[in-house]
């Protein structure tokens, strides 16, 4: 989808007061819906908002995991902005989430990724991406399902950590979770992107107008 836009914050009008899980809504400071470049090629999925990125309504920003990758991303050419930035200048990258709310004492549960979906659904097919970056073991399985022919259970993100996995219609690339992974991590990722996706036509994963 290549549609001139004026905001990179949900882009796509989503419902920014969503009720779907009434578990989260008396939790939650605000629904954090996608952002960035609705042309993108490469897509960013975590599991849920962080704490700070529920703050500023922009998903993997803030101190911590956040500002780790928006530094990644910075040093492969997509967000031209400082790593603290609460509102990224990105290109060719959007960033989201599996779920849009944070609950402040535990992880999402299956039904509330299950009722969050037809967001991530949407996302997915407007942006039309090349590449997925699947941050964390659960964004990992959850693409698995849904993108892949191989068994949930035969992903590890440990071992599959900067590697790339064909997908239907394009490829994932595993992240570890930012808010442990280490310089060493970080700069493994970073040069598996440069050296093995950036270094070639990614666009060969599936037929795509060109830009």
């Amino acid at each position: 989808m290549d549609a001139t836009q004026e905001e990179f914050a949900n882009p796509f009008a989503m419902d920014p007061d969503c009720e779907n899980c009434p578990e989260l809504c008396g939790r939650r400071d605000r629904v954090v819906h996608g952002y960035g470049d609705v042309g993108a090629e490469f897509l960013v999925v975590g599991e849920r908002p962080t704490s700070a990125a529920e703050h500023n309504g922009v998903p993997f920003t803030g101190e911590g995991g956040g500002e780790r990758v928006q530094s990644i991303f910075a040093e492969l050419g997509f967000v031209r902005s400082p790593p603290d930035a609460t509102e990224p200048d990105v290109q060719n990258v959007f960033f989201t989430n599996l779920t849009r709310c944070r609950h402040p004492d535990r992880e999402p549960t299956d039904e509330e990724v299950t009722t969050c979906e037809p967001f991530l659904n949407a996302e997915v097919r407007m942006i039309n991406p090349q590449i997925i970056v699947a941050v964390g073991e659960r964004a990992l399985r959850e693409l698995a399902v849904a993108y892949t022919t191989r068994r949930p259970d035969s992903f590890d993100v440990e071992a599959e950590h900067a590697t790339t996995i064909r997908g239907r219609g394009f490829e994932i690339v595993p992240m570890y979770d930012p808010d442990s992974m280490t310089d060493a991590e970080a700069t493994a990722f970073i040069e598996h992107m440069r050296e093995n996706v950036l270094s070639r036509d990614y666009r060969q994963t599936k037929g795509r107008r060109s830009r």
